[in-house]
């Protein structure tokens, strides 16, 4: 028997839970009703969550087809997706007893968020900060008793996030909070931001005294649960060994085109890279050669009507703040549910005071004029900033909400973004541009590759890096931040292969329209369908049977 619960309703009702269980979420996507919390990462707090996904896995079941529209079917099975990649993560994944680093992460961006975006008054966003600030030493103590043997890479990635999230409260925060002149609020602050640092600061001995001399846990997925994450996530079901024959094809008929464009500059690989390489932005100026391009990206994509192009005001372009610094470039965009139009922020990881000449020098030769373009490219225009203002003017909740949406598609359109741009003549007289573009292409299929070893053979970390510096052609001090990160972001895979899902959309849709296909017209569509798997956006575009994403 089927539930008389309405589709609507039980998406607002999934939704609220998902704020009240993920605060932080919920102020990324624009609510802000749980802005006072912190996500409570114990034990038993998850393995609740479990069995309440369970429940409303049930509910949504309940909810027969015979009444749903054709969009609405299709809603509801990703709705189903979503629920069981949750439990999924939760249960057998169980990154959450494995990994320190994520409870780092958890406290530093749910304090960013009250801290960067201003959609409240700088008072009320303080008083956020300090409860989240008091709840601190809780979320900390939550981290000591639920790591239980997590493999070493995870506890040094850790120690390096608590690191950041320290300097950040010590260092970032009252900068932020430099118009604050409530003196009992700011001596509060003082004092819960003390505790905090002190209690991190401990956790992050406890890790290297005690938890990192035994730490030998895995770090890998294994087959079968790397294949059922991709399978839940994405509606990947080409299984490991499928996925990494695309990919290593992919990767060599890229880097047959790169040698190609390599040779225009004469000599061979290495030394065509070694010249291009040597034009790169100081650190100082990087921020403000980034901010140019900005500029020139956007004016190009409207210029040749690649997509509509939404009003809204030019990302700001800033250093990465300290907690984040294991990204190498990134944005940070308002949530789509604000009230009003909030900045949007494009960070670049520059070199840190600390490091060696040589690996400072290596680090911004892998920001090199050409990688420099196709990096704006992917994260503002076309890529994810434009993407955000499209997801903005959504009237679906399902479709409109982060919370439940693919990172393939997301990650997959930005990197599609940067191959579209070459496609269309960006740089066609610098060939250093496509260059570029050849280069970060090549990275994300060694991502690809090396996830898919990593999580699903026996590739180690080292092997990774070799990979990555030989087949990718990156500066040791990049590659083994990318073989690293591959060890605890599994999910990276998907910049790859969304892309190469996105292409066959492409050509599988002009194949059915022809002479009336309209490339932005497709991007448009695509964008205004939201940040879904790719299998939805076939089934809405291309009909039900619309065949496989990735073949």
């Amino acid at each position: 028997m089927y539930s008389a619960e309405p589709l609507s309703h039980f998406v607002e009702q999934y939704l609220d839970y998902l704020y009240e269980t993920h605060p932080t979420g919920a102020a990324f996507e624009g609510v802000h009703q749980f802005d006072d919390l912190l996500e409570d990462p114990s034990r038993g707090a998850l393995e609740g969550q479990a069995r309440e996904l369970g429940g409303l896995a049930r509910r949504l079941a309940a909810i027969g087809k015979s009444g749903l529209t054709s969009t609405e079917r299709i809603e509801r099975e990703m709705l189903d997706a979503n629920i069981r990649a949750r439990i999924f993560e939760l249960e057998k994944v169980r990154s959450w007893e494995r990994n320190p680093q994520r409870h780092a992460e958890l406290l530093a961006t749910s304090l960013a968020a009250q801290a960067l975006f201003p959609y409240a008054s700088i008072e009320e966003r303080a008083r956020r900060i300090l409860s989240k600030l008091r709840q601190a030493p809780r979320l900390i103590e939550a981290a000591r008793n639920t790591i239980q043997d997590p493999p070493g890479i995870f506890v040094k990635e850790g120690r390096s996030s608590l690191d950041g999230v320290a300097q950040f409260i010590e260092r970032d925060l009252p900068r932020a909070l430099a118009e604050l002149d409530e003196m009992h609020l700011l001596s509060d602050l003082a004092d819960a931001s003390t505790e905090a640092v002190a209690a991190i600061r401990s956790y992050a001995d406890h890790l290297r005294d005690d938890v990192a001399p035994s730490a030998k846990g895995s770090f890998r997925l294994g087959r079968k649960a790397f294949d059922e994450k991709l399978a839940l996530e994405e509606g990947i079901t080409l299984g490991a060994d499928r996925l990494l024959a695309i990919a290593e094809r992919e990767l060599h008929e890229t880097q047959e085109e790169f040698r190609k464009q390599a040779g225009k500059f004469g000599g061979g690989v290495a030394d065509a890279l070694d010249k291009v390489k040597q034009n790169h932005p100081s650190d100082d100026a990087l921020v403000t050669t980034a901010e140019e391009q900005v500029r020139e990206l956007a004016a190009f994509v409207e210029r040749k009507g690649l997509l509509s192009v939404p009003g809204a005001e030019a990302p700001v372009v800033a250093p990465t703040p300290p907690f984040f610094r294991w990204t190498f470039a990134s944005l940070w965009t308002p949530g789509v549910f604000e009230a009003k139009p909030l900045p949007t922020y494009y960070y670049l990881t520059g070199v840190d005071p600390a490091w060696s000449a040589e690996r400072q020098e290596q680090h911004l030769r892998d920001f090199h004029t050409g990688a420099l373009w196709a990096i704006s490219m992917r994260e503002t225009s076309p890529g994810h900033f434009l993407h955000h203002q499209h997801v903005r003017r959504i009237e679906s909740t399902v479709r409109r909400s982060g919370m439940l949406a693919s990172i393939g598609f997301i990650e997959g359109w930005a990197h599609y973004g940067e191959q579209l741009m070459i496609e269309a003549g960006f740089g066609r007289k610098d060939d250093r541009v496509k260059l570029g573009q050849l280069a970060e292409a090549l990275i994300r299929l060694a991502r690809l590759v090396v996830g898919i070893r990593l999580h699903a053979e026996d590739m180690s970390v080292e092997q990774g890096v070799r990979f990555f510096r030989d087949e990718a052609y990156m500066e040791e001090g990049s590659a083994r931040r990318e073989a690293e990160r591959g060890t605890f972001d599994p999910g990276y895979v998907v910049y790859s292969a969304g892309k190469l899902m996105l292409l066959k959309l492409r050509a599988d849709y002009e194949a059915r329209h022809q002479a009336k296909f309209s490339l932005k017209a497709f991007h448009d569509r695509l964008l205004g369908n939201g940040a879904l798997p790719f299998w939805m956006h076939r089934r809405l575009m291309l009909g039900d049977h619309a065949g496989p994403a990735l073949a």
